[in-house]
């Protein structure tokens, strides 16, 4: 079992680098024995984000249901035969995850499925539960039987992870509305998306990363860099829409290049060596 445990972990880093060479970059830097967890927490997440983004022509309300099933299963039985759901499940029982971060997170992917245009009541909701959830996982892996540590650090990654989301929806507000039919921003018809409408959006998120900001200073040593790198990073994505017109930000999905990425990479690592981290 330790072995196929193992591979199944290496399953979840496998996806990873697959799928997000950014997140990777930041996991890669964390001190090794939290690779593991939060690998399989990603491949989890990714696999589940999948279904309801990309399986077009399948039943996507049956496979979420059975990923869904399989996982508690999983859960419960401290195994899987699906070595994503097993890596997964190693976490959520070694690290004693909270299954109502779990329940929140595929609701919002169930939201994924029907619904298309979201109140504010929803946009918070589905951001708790898509993005915020994955950082308190992230976090209990960080701080295992540190309780007060982990409360104290709680409302930071939450806003992290509110943050983080907010310019995803900004940067695929174009592919989501067009390939996906969804509008996730409240109140904003994005066919006719204004400056106001982008300013107001920007500056939420700038609070947000505000917000989160003592948090990530205060991190321990072993996860500050490579959660300092992520949010270096997704400000950069931030200020590159923030430089462009509403109307370019709905003809192009902007990166960050690895010329760019590697870039930030040396000065977090310098910023986070001689305690010169900054917003």
């Amino acid at each position: 079992m330790d072995l196929y445990t193992s591979n199944a972990l290496e399953c979840g880093e496998i996806t990873t680098k697959n799928y997000s060479t950014s997140f990777s970059m930041g996991v890669r830097i964390l001190d090794k024995k939290y690779r593991p967890a939060i690998y399989a927490i990603y491949g989890f997440v990714r696999f589940a984000d999948e279904i309801v983004d990309t399986f077009h022509d399948q039943d996507k309300a049956a496979l979420l249901k059975d990923f869904k099933q399989q996982t508690y299963e999983a859960i419960e039985n401290k195994m899987s035969t699906n070595p994503i759901l097993h890596g997964f499940q190693w976490v959520v029982n070694t690290y004693s995850i909270d299954i109502k971060l779990i329940d929140a997170f595929l609701h919002s992917m169930e939201m994924d499925l029907h619904k298309k245009e979201f109140s504010l009541e929803d946009y918070q909701e589905y951001i708790y539960g898509s993005a915020e959830v994955v950082g308190l996982m992230c976090l209990r892996v960080f701080y295992e039987d540190r309780e007060e540590e982990y409360e104290a650090l709680l409302p930071a990654a939450r806003k992290l992870g509110e943050a983080f989301q907010k310019v995803n929806f900004l940067r695929d507000i174009r592919s989501d509305l067009h390939d996906r039919g969804r509008v996730y921003f409240p109140e904003v018809d994005i066919d006719n998306f204004t400056a106001q409408d982008k300013s107001k959006i920007e500056q939420e998120i700038w609070e947000d990363f505000q917000d989160a900001f003592p948090g990530v200073k205060s991190l321990n040593k072993e996860v500050r860099l490579g959660v300092y790198l992520a949010y270096r990073y997704y400000l950069e994505l931030l200020k590159k829409i923030q430089s462009v017109t509403p109307g370019e930000v709905q003809k192009t999905r902007f990166r960050v290049s690895n010329t760019s990425k590697f870039i930030l990479l040396v000065k977090c690592y310098l910023r986070n060596k001689f305690g010169w981290i900054r917003e």
